[in-house]
């Protein structure tokens, strides 16, 4: 059992940074693949970003390419989402999650999620 927390959301100017952490609990956070997820209202969840166990390995669509890092520190049950140069679009619940099945882009191949960080980008 793999329990997720997010914090780090809030709102911000268009052009602003922000760094979303999600804290896992558990001794097996290194076997799983971590990607951050988003949900815009009236929108489905859609990936943003996904890192191997290892760290070594990192997907991001194409959307937040060259604006987002994902990032993990596996000794503190940590992986993080550096977000740059955010817009209006990028407002959003989001959230990690954890996956058994590796560097994956879609929902159902998650194992865990978290509850959730709201970020609101302001025009």
């Amino acid at each position: 059992q793999v329990q997720l927390v997010e914090s780090g959301g809030g709102l911000v100017q268009a052009g602003g940074s922000l760094r979303l952490s999600c804290a896992a609990s558990g001794r097996t956070f290194s076997s799983y693949a971590m990607g951050w997820f988003r949900q815009a209202p009236g929108k489905e969840r859609e990936f943003v970003a996904v890192i191997s166990w290892s760290g070594g390995s990192t997907y991001y669509a194409d959307s937040v390419k060259g604006r987002f890092t994902i990032s993990r520190d596996n000794a503190k049950n940590t992986v993080y989402l550096q977000m740059n140069s955010l817009k209006p679009e990028d407002t959003a619940v989001y959230y990690c999650a954890a996956s058994r099945s590796g560097t994956t882009y879609y929902t159902k191949t998650y194992d865990y999620w978290g509850q959730g960080t709201q970020v609101t980008v302001s025009s």
